[in-house]
C-alpha cells in the first residue's frame, strides 16, 4: 500500500502536525482541574471530589510519508475532601481503594516472595 501525499493547499504547509505533540500541549493545561473537581454543596456539607488521572499519546511515521498516532487516558475517583463545620477530612472511595489495593497487595506479595526465594539460594 502506498501513502498518498497531502495536498499542498492544506493549512499545514503540506505537512501534517505531530499529533502527539499537539495533544500533549492541549492536555498539559488541564493540570489540577483533572484531579480535583469543582466544590459541591450537599445538605450544608461542602465537598471537593478527588480523582487520579493519566493520559498518554504516541505517534510516528515510516519516513515515506505514512504516519499514525493515537492516545488515551483514564480517571478513577479516589474520594473527596469534606468540610463539616470547621474541620476538613478526606473520605476515600472504598470501591476504588479495593480495586487498586487488592491487586497491589497481591503483586507486592508475589514479588517479595520471589525476592526472598532468590536471596536464599
Amino acid at each position: 500500500m502506498r501513502a498518498v501525499a497531502p495536498a499542498h493547499g492544506t493549512g499545514y504547509g503540506g505537512r501534517m502536525p505531530n499529533l502527539a505533540l499537539e495533544l500533549a500541549k492541549q492536555t498539559a493545561s488541564l493540570g489540577v482541574t483533572s484531579v480535583y473537581g469543582e466544590q459541591q454543596d450537599v445538605d450544608g456539607v461542602r465537598l471537593v471530589p478527588v480523582a487520579v488521572s493519566w493520559s498518554g499519546f504516541g505517534a510516528g511515521d515510516d519516513g515515506n510519508g505514512a504516519a499514525g498516532g493515537g492516545g488515551g487516558g483514564a480517571a478513577f475517583p479516589v474520594g473527596a475532601y469534606i468540610r463539616r463545620g470547621d474541620g476538613v477530612s478526606f473520605e476515600p472511595n472504598i470501591v476504588s481503594l479495593l480495586a487498586v489495593g487488592i491487586p497491589f497487595v497481591w503483586v507486592t506479595g508475589r514479588a517479595l516472595s520471589r525476592i526472598i526465594r532468590a536471596l536464599k539460594r
